[in-house]
């Protein structure tokens, strides 16, 4: 996991019938990106909604930046500045802190 420190959220997607294998193998043949999956979280003021989190590998940045956007992918760090942190359970965000410097 040294190569995977962009946490990304999917937000309104879960995994469905689909395994967390399944997952990451559909990320690389998308979007050509090496993701590792790392949870799927429900909202705290919307029971109702759930969004993916995943990893994605350094070297995959660049080139995922733009096409994630087409879909609703956004960077954690962009949900958390942008004042949506408190959306997520508290021991989930004290697990996954910003790692950009604000």
């Amino acid at each position: 996991m040294k190569k995977y420190n962009q946490l990304c959220v999917w937000q309104g997607c879960t995994l469905g019938e689909q395994t967390q294998k399944d997952f990451e193998n559909f990320m690389m043949k998308e979007f050509r990106a090496r993701v590792k999956f790392e949870a799927e979280v429900a909202l705290v003021n919307q029971a109702d909604q759930s969004d993916l989190f995943f990893y994605i590998h350094d070297d995959d940045i660049m080139s995922f930046a733009v096409p994630r956007l087409q879909v609703g992918i956004r960077w954690w760090e962009d949900v958390l500045l942008n004042g949506h942190g408190n959306d997520y359970p508290h021991d989930f965000r004290e697990n996954h802190p910003a790692t950009w410097s604000e």
